[in-house]
């Protein structure tokens, strides 16, 4: 489809053992932004071919990555005056097209500093479960950017993270002695108006599809493997919508990217990275990458009306920082409220008070947990121990679900994923 490779998924009907498998678009789940569909074993036509072929051809950019830094080179030559963006097409214009654009809303004079932070003047795409560009707020930004150079990084894959990479170039181009330099992979083609070739690489990170083919692919590996691959992290801020084990599988594939070194005894490392996600994907994130822990800090977005740092209760960001960095080696800032414990050996926020039955920072949401004997662990502060689901839950909540059994058998006590009756 227009997105790269689509995605093999399964249909599985209630009672069904095993259910019927078709490819659909590997970033859009929702049908109007994408209506690839096909069944694994369904017979395509020639004519149903040429038809797809057409249609991801007529949704191909209206200029490829190196026109665009062509119009760029022009456009910065321009006098302020005559620098325009239009709004509603989302990029800038050369005085000759401005006809063309004649009815439309558009910016005028374009600074220099607008240029360098073009997150700032693109509209965020906001579909949750495809784009979701919720751009990180500058505490968060900073916080990230001191935190990569505190640890001795170099180099910043930006998988989705415009915003991060932007506050890196604009340093960079500002400082002679600023010493980072980053890559930004990212599924929004609009940012090849502002970078080059060797600064961004239109990248879906739902099915590892680099769009400019093997040059961008080879500019991603030239990036990993600079200065014999040491001195890099990647660092990655999905849609929250998006498919744990696709994106997993992309990360994995840009990792074994970087181990394609000739440096020796990569077999068993990682890249050092950041997931950021919220922090109920813990066990989803960890069950692809055992090696990563999670981060006490809370990230926070401008554009976001819930994922703000500073609120109390459960209004806080659930979005958190998931790394397979030492925790002890990561220091939270002290003024927003995270401290050091030491018995685990991390930092943590300071409502996360150390458990000794559990031995551990248990809290995951930023609040005081209590611990529940029955359950042997701790549990969010709202929820109670309920006899008849044997767990812990709020305490409005409906039993009716222990009766509900599992999708395919109908038997309780597991979900459909781990149903025995599955080959």
């Amino acid at each position: 489809c227009p997105l790269g490779p689509a995605l093999l998924f399964v249909k599985v009907g209630r009672g069904e053992e095993e259910g019927r498998r078709f490819y659909a678009c590997s970033a859009s789940r929702d049908r109007k932004d994408c209506n690839f569909f096909q069944w694994e074993d369904e017979k395509v036509s020639e004519a149903r071919l040429a038809a797809r072929e057409e249609y991801n051809r007529s949704h191909q950019p209206s200029f490829t990555h190196t026109q665009n830094v062509e119009r760029y080179k022009n456009f910065v030559l321009l006098p302020l005056s005559k620098r325009r963006f239009c709004q509603e097409c989302q990029q800038l214009l050369l005085p000759a097209e401005w006809e063309k654009h004649s009815s439309h809303q558009f910016l005028c004079g374009i600074s220099t500093a607008q240029l360098r932070s073009p997150s700032q003047l693109l509209y965020p795409l906001e579909n949750k479960k495809t784009n979701a560009q919720y751009l990180f707020a500058d505490r968060s930004c900073r916080f990230l950017l001191d935190l990569v150079m505190s640890l001795g990084f170099k180099r910043v894959l930006s998988i989705g993270t415009p915003r991060l990479h932007e506050v890196i170039q604009s340093k960079a181009s500002q400082e002679d002695d600023f010493g980072v330099r980053s890559l930004l992979l990212d599924i929004d083609f609009r940012y090849s108006q502002f970078y080059t070739e060797d600064e961004f690489c239109h990248y879906n990170m739902f099915n590892h599809y680099f769009f400019g083919g093997e040059a961008a692919r080879e500019t991603c590996r030239k990036f990993l493997h600079q200065d014999k691959g040491e001195g890099v992290i990647m660092v990655t801020d999905p849609p929250f919508g998006g498919l744990v084990e696709a994106l997993a599988s992309s990360f994995k594939k840009l990792m074994a990217m970087w181990k394609d070194t000739e440096e020796e005894g990569r077999n068993n490392q990682e890249v050092p990275m950041f997931w950021i996600f919220p922090y109920f994907f813990e066990s989803r994130i960890l069950e692809f990458f055992p090696t990563f822990s999670m981060l006490d800090y809370q990230v926070d977005y401008d554009n976001h009306a819930l994922y703000k740092h500073g609120k109390t209760g459960r209004r806080q960001s659930p979005v958190r920082i998931f790394t397979n960095l030492s925790p002890g080696m990561i220091v939270l800032p002290a003024e927003e409220g995270y401290r050091f414990c030491a018995i685990c050996q991390r930092y943590v926020s300071s409502g996360n008070q150390h458990c000794e039955i559990c031995n551990s920072c248990t809290s995951k949401d930023g609040r005081q947990w209590k611990h529940c004997v029955l359950c042997k662990k701790c549990v969010k502060p709202s929820w109670f121990h309920c006899n008849k689901c044997n767990c812990c839950a709020l305490e409005d909540h409906t039993c009716e679900k222990t009766d509900a059994g599992c999708f395919v058998c109908g038997k309780t006590g597991h979900k459909r994923s781990a149903c025995p009756s599955l080959s």
